[in-house]
């Protein structure tokens, strides 16, 4: 086959003021002054991909819990890791976070915290003598709790009125305690094998099975008032807290629950699980809408949650 270059005399041109465009001068940043505050600084940013998604999905929260509908924070361990308990803490005394749900490895952190002020080994290098996991104290604290309390009061709650009668030198920063003592829910749901304190001769399968299964059906409950205006953010859980997440929303809708609520996940990567059953699931048939947003925890929270802050004393 032979080709001759096309005659491009023919070709039809557009109008650029009439073609339809996905950038405005309207939507791009704007420059502050060195000394602008931060909801100066906020209002700046560009509407635009990622920064136009975090300031919608800022201005949902705001205005969820203005409404007085359910923040629920999920959380993986490696928000306890990086630094952000604290911050965590003081969202949950300011009444700003609603309940929480986290993984298993969120007790291990939190509780070493909490007990001795250190938590994460270093995996590589005692992973190699089999020493890796095998704190007697972390498993000792944990276990104790469970058998006592765990299925009776959920594992979450267990936790944290543990690390209040040890008087934990640093329970003020733990998210376990301070949510036992706020009255606030916090919901551990584990995988078995997934935690250190599962290769522990005192483990139980049985009692943390049922302790994890009380906070199931706590955590069904919060989803079930969330799906009418509230909200839920994924920070940092790839695969078990969306999991979980999915099968309470079925729950909740299955007795009756309907409405339309507002869902985010929060990682490093964009992930199939939290893509499809936090962001994408969720909404299908509702006008509720989900949100992805990359990058690393401890810039994307403090970050997200200031914003939060922002605009609710804006609304005051």
């Amino acid at each position: 086959m032979r080709f001759s270059p096309l005659d491009l005399s023919a070709i039809a041109v557009t109008d650029l003021e009439e073609r339809p465009s996905k950038v405005s001068r309207e939507d791009v940043a704007r420059t502050v002054a060195d000394d602008a505050s931060f909801a100066e600084w906020w209002e700046a940013l560009p509407n635009i991909l990622g920064a136009a998604a975090i300031k919608e999905l800022a201005a949902r929260t705001a205005g969820a819990l203005e409404r007085r509908r359910p923040v629920l924070l999920g959380m993986g361990g490696h928000v306890i890791k990086v630094g952000l308990a604290p911050l965590v803490c003081d969202l949950v005394r300011s009444g700003m976070i609603s309940a929480v749900c986290t993984n298993g490895s969120v007790t291990i952190h939190d509780v070493e915290l909490a007990l001795v002020g250190k938590t994460s080994e270093d995996v590589d290098v005692a992973l190699q003598d089999g020493s890796f996991g095998m704190s007697g104290q972390t498993s000792a604290a944990i276990w104790d709790a469970i058998a006592r309390r765990g299925p009776a009061v959920g594992l979450g709650r267990a936790l944290g009125e543990m690390l209040l009668e040890r008087r934990a030198p640093y329970a003020s920063t733990s998210v376990l305690a301070v949510c036992a003592e706020a009255g606030v829910a916090c919901t551990v749901h584990v995988a078995i094998g997934t935690d250190i304190v599962h290769m522990h001769p005192q483990a139980d399968g049985a009692a943390i099975g049922a302790a994890s299964h009380y906070d199931f059906r706590l955590l069904s409950a919060v989803v079930a008032e969330l799906l009418n205006g509230g909200v839920y953010l994924n920070f940092g859980s790839a695969v078990v807290l969306p999991e979980v997440f999915l099968k309470a929303v079925s729950v909740a809708r299955n007795i009756g629950y309907r409405g339309n609520c507002t869902t985010a996940d929060f990682d490093f990567i964009r992930q199939y699980r939290p893509a499809t059953n936090v962001v994408r699931r969720p909404h299908l048939g509702t006008a509720g809408k989900g949100f992805s947003l990359t990058g690393q925890h401890e810039l994307m929270f403090p970050l997200f949650w200031q914003g939060v802050r922002t605009l609710r004393s804006g609304r005051r």
